[in-house]
């Protein structure tokens, strides 16, 4: 396997996207819902694996000053690989040079971004479950 760390959504298409990112998510997004995230994103980091995505990250911001991490996923099957490292020093280079740069996360996952550079802070944060899906509610 050698995996491809790239900011390029060339020729990716949701079809590339059919993966087990989700996991967790009892109304994930369809392939065609998070291949729109990641073009409405300020940036991007896909791992690719012979075309397949495998990994992927995304930051929003306002192109100036901030950036905001909200998703970074690594099939199951692959974590603990170095492939979400690789995914989120892909994500600080290509928004350098930029104040801040921030990540709401889990207290368990707490040591890899600290690992990465990042001190912890306070966060507030409002979910709409209805909504997980990316789609309006039925």
């Amino acid at each position: 396997m050698t995996i491809e760390i790239t900011s390029s959504l060339d020729g990716i298409t949701a079809a590339h996207l059919d993966g087990g990112f989700w996991e967790h998510w009892p109304t994930p997004p369809s392939p065609e819902r998070h291949l729109e995230l990641l073009r409405g994103s300020r940036a991007v980091a896909l791992a690719l694996d012979e075309g397949q995505v495998v990994g992927f990250a995304n930051a929003v911001g306002d192109g100036v000053l901030s950036a905001y991490i909200p998703l970074l996923e690594v099939l199951p099957a692959l974590r603990g690989t170095g492939i979400g490292t690789q995914l989120i020093e892909r994500l600080i280079e290509e928004l350098s040079p930029c104040y801040m740069i921030d990540v709401a996360c889990d207290d368990d996952v707490v040591p890899f971004y600290d690992r990465l550079g990042f001190t912890r802070g306070n966060a507030m944060v409002r979910r709409d479950y209805a909504a997980q899906s990316g789609m309006p509610p039925r």
